[in-house]
C-alpha cells in the first residue's frame, strides 16, 4: 500500500479529544504513515509536543496569525526557549504554524507582521523550516521571506497565483494541497494543481478544518439539521486521489512524489518516516 504524509493537521484540537487514538489508527490503516502537528499558540507547545511524540508523529512550534491578538512578547521568548530545548528532539521539524491572514476581518495586520517576522528570525536562528499560513497574504509573506530568508518549508493550503507559487518554490518551499481541491467549483485551484511541477506539491488535511467536499455541508443544509463531517488524516487518501485525477497520473506515483517532497522540505521528517515504514526503509 502506498504510504502518505499528512503535512498539516491539528490533532490536538478539541474535536479529537474523545477518540484521538482511534483517529490516528484509522489514518495508519488508510496508509497515512506520518502526520505533522503544528502548534498555534505558546500555551499549546507542551501539549502538542507530548501528543505528537506519543503517536510517533512530528510537530512544529509557532504562533498562528489568528492568535496574535492574544499573543504577548513573552510568547516569542517562550518559543525561542522551546526550540532551544527541543534542538535534539527528532520529532521537532519546523517553526509553525506562522504567517499572515488577510481574510479574517478585524485582525491587526501590523501586529501579525510583527509576530511573523520575529518568528522568521527565530526559524533562521534555529535553522528550521517554517509552516506558513497563507490566506490572502502571499505577497506580504514573500516580502518577509526576502528580508529574512529561512531554509524553506511548506506553504500550507496554498491558493495563490502561479507566479506566487513559483516564488515560494524558488525559496525552497513546497505547496500544500488539501480538501479545497476536491470541490468541482475550485477551478482556479485545480488548474494550479495540474500545472505546477510535481516536485512542488505536498498533501495535507488541516484536520479538523477544510473538510473535503464529501464531508462538507452548506449553510442551508446545516440549517436543516445536517451535520458537517469531521475532517481527519484518514481522508488524505481520497484527497490524494482527487489530486491524481486532476493531474492525470497514477495514485501510487503521486504518493512517492509527495512523500519525497515533504521529506525534502522538512528534512527532520526522514528518520521518523523510516521508522514508520520499516519495510520500505529496509528495501
Amino acid at each position: 500500500m502506498p504510504l502518505w504524509i499528512d503535512t498539516h493537521c491539528h490533532l490536538d484540537a478539541p474535536d479529537f479529544a474523545g477518540d484521538l487514538r482511534a483517529v490516528r489508527a484509522r489514518a495508519r490503516q488508510a496508509g497515512v504513515g506520518l502526520c505533522v502537528w503544528p502548534a498555534v499558540r505558546a500555551a499549546d507547545f507542551n501539549r502538542v509536543r507530548a501528543l505528537a511524540t506519543a503517536h510517533g508523529d512530528a510537530y512544529a512550534l509557532g504562533i498562528h496569525p489568528l492568535f496574535t491578538p492574544q499573543a504577548q512578547e513573552a510568547d516569542l521568548l517562550t518559543l525561542d526557549q522551546a526550540l532551544t530545548e527541543a534542538r535534539d528532539d527528532p520529532h521537532l521539524v519546523a517553526v509553525g504554524e506562522i504567517g499572515l491572514d488577510g481574510f479574517v476581518p478585524g485582525l491587526d495586520m501590523a501586529r501579525q507582521q510583527h509576530f511573523y517576522r520575529a518568528q522568521l528570525a527565530l526559524a533562521q536562528r534555529h535553522r528550521l523550516p517554517v509552516l506558513l499560513h497563507v490566506r490572502r497574504s502571499a505577497d506580504a509573506l514573500l516580502n518577509g521571506l526576502r528580508q529574512c530568508p529561512v531554509v524553506g518549508g511548506l506553504a500550507h493550503a496554498f491558493n495563490g497565483s502561479h507566479q506566487q507559487a513559483d516564488q515560494f518554490t524558488a525559496m525552497g518551499f513546497k505547496l500544500g494541497f488539501g480538501g479545497a481541491l476536491t470541490f468541482d467549483r475550485a477551478l482556479q485551484l485545480r488548474r494550479l494543481a495540474s500545472e505546477l511541477p510535481l516536485n512542488a506539491l505536498v498533501l495535507e488535511t488541516d484536520a479538523p478544518d477544510i473538510p473535503p467536499r464529501w464531508l462538507y455541508r452548506t449553510q442551508a443544509e446545516r440549517a436543516q439539521g445536517a451535520v458537517m463531517g469531521r475532517n481527519e488524516p484518514a481522508e488524505l487518501v481520497r484527497i490524494a486521489q482527487c489530486l491524481a485525477d486532476v493531474r492525470g497520473m497514477p495514485w501510487a506515483d503521486l504518493a512517492l512524489a509527495t512523500t519525497a517532497n515533504a521529506l525534502q522540505a522538512l528534512p527532520q521528517l526522514g528518520p521518523l518516516w523510516a521508522r514508520s515504514t520499516p519495510t520500505q526503509a529496509a528495501a
